[in-house]
């Protein structure tokens, strides 16, 4: 059984890993296009007392994807805040069912998120369009296309399910580690580096 396990978690983790490093990516450069349309804004505002119309979406829109693409990382490798002191103080084996039980319960609480998700990206609140933000539709710039909603709550929906895949990943490895091999387990790198992995 626990090779079964085994067998499955290598290339799911690998999997993980390969799409996390491109989402770390993402993310990074979704990180340095808000902190641009930010301080685009403050010279506009406070340099030449004239704000822009789009800097403000255009933040939010890049640091909404950020999060949905940076926070599985986040999570695979432990770096949710959490409270640990009831696992810590029980036995090993008893806080190991009990990290894989709070694993089971957000697995439930994931897979309710994918729903709502989709829901913003395909439902009523997706058809609607941005305030501000817009794409040019040609080269010569004569034509504008204005950025539904649903583009920004796709990033809900890619987070939520990035996490999901996290956490089927970490349910395997409690399974695993439950099971008596834990040291069986491949190593998860802790890398700060974007892209590292």
């Amino acid at each position: 059984m626990t090779g079964a396990l085994l067998a499955i978690l290598r290339p799911f983790g690998a999997l993980n890993g390969a799409v996390l490093a491109v989402g770390r990516g993402l993310g990074a450069f979704a990180m340095a296009a808000m902190v641009v349309a930010i301080l685009v804004q403050v010279v506009f505002r406070y340099g030449f007392n004239n704000a822009l119309p789009w800097p403000d979406e255009a933040a939010r829109f890049c640091m909404l994807w950020m999060t949905g693409l940076m926070a599985p990382t986040a999570f695979r490798r432990g770096g949710f805040v959490a409270i640990d002191m009831l696992r810590l103080a029980l036995p090993a084996r008893a806080g190991a069912l009990l990290g894989l039980v709070l694993l089971c319960v957000c697995l439930a609480v994931l897979a309710v998120a994918v729903q709502i998700g989709w829901g913003e990206v395909t439902g009523f609140g997706g058809r609607f369009k941005t305030a501000a933000l817009y794409l040019p539709m040609d080269t010569g710039f004569e034509t504008w296309y204005r950025i539904p909603r649903s583009w920004m709550m796709l990033s809900l929906f890619v987070g939520v399910v990035l996490l999901l895949s996290v956490n089927v990943e970490l349910v395997l490895r409690s399974l695993v580690t439950l099971m008596g091999r834990g040291e069986d387990l491949p190593v998860i790198p802790e890398s700060s580096t974007v892209g590292a992995e």
